[in-house]
């Protein structure tokens, strides 16, 4: 996402990094984030398995974006985050429409945070939940 595309309520910080080139690619869309919730959505269309379905490593990225989004700012901004785990467990296919995540703390530390993703349909049905964990790391590029 560009970040002339970031809703204001989405803290300044975000504005200077962005979402990243894949989570463009995907069409993934930040549409809030606080250190508690970010949530964001990501269209089926484009993002399918070869059975038309949603595929699996889509919710993966759309959990590990928002969940990234969620650590970075529970870090702080004197701090980095890289992905330790991420797991995903998928409740239900999908073949079009949008889906929307939204990410909560589980766990959040000085070396650790731990973010719960639930992904859902437009009918506020469950499709994936995920958990992923981050290390908190010294930004020595600032």
């Amino acid at each position: 996402m560009q970040s002339d595309a970031i809703p204001e309520q989405i803290p300044e910080q975000l504005a200077a990094f962005g979402m990243g080139a894949l989570a463009e690619k995907m069409g993934i869309e930040l549409r809030s984030a606080s250190a508690e919730r970010v949530v964001g959505t990501m269209p089926v269309a484009g993002n399918t398995q070869p059975y038309g379905l949603l595929h699996g490593g889509a919710s993966a990225v759309l959990a590990e974006s928002l969940g990234s989004v969620h650590a970075a700012l529970n870090a702080g901004p004197e701090n980095v985050v890289v992905g330790l785990d991420l797991n995903c467990t998928h409740h239900r296919g999908l073949t079009d429409g949008v889906v929307t995540g939204e990410a909560t703390t589980l766990s959040a530390g000085r070396t650790i945070v731990a973010t719960e993703i639930r992904i859902t349909d437009e009918q506020g049905r469950p499709v994936c939940t995920a958990r992923l964990t981050c290390l908190v790391r010294p930004n020595t590029k600032s």
